[in-house]
């Protein structure tokens, strides 16, 4: 009998661009208060904002909640022509 890899559900809530929660977070790769680089089971994952603080990290649970400034939130998109994804392009080849 073979088993399917189940891939942990990924939401994101969004509350008045102060508070974020993602869930389906695999890892952190890094983090400061203008950016936080993350892997979800959808893949990677940018946030970034001013006097972003991880407040809360659940890696067993997958969950992560952010309080801060948002300004923007990208997910990793290969675009064709480009060599890669957002993590190729932030830390080159």
């Amino acid at each position: 009998m073979e088993y399917e890899e189940v891939k942990p559900e990924h939401r994101v809530l969004l509350e008045d661009r102060e508070r974020l929660l993602v869930s389906g977070v695999e890892e952190v790769e890094r983090f400061d208060e203008e950016s936080i680089l993350l892997t979800t089971s959808q893949g990677g994952m940018e946030i970034q904002g001013e006097g972003l603080h991880i407040e809360q990290l659940s890696l067993d649970g997958g969950d992560l909640k952010v309080e801060g400034r948002v300004t923007s939130l990208s997910y990793d998109v290969e675009t064709p022509g480009r060599g890669g994804g957002l993590w190729s392009r932030l830390f080159g080849p």
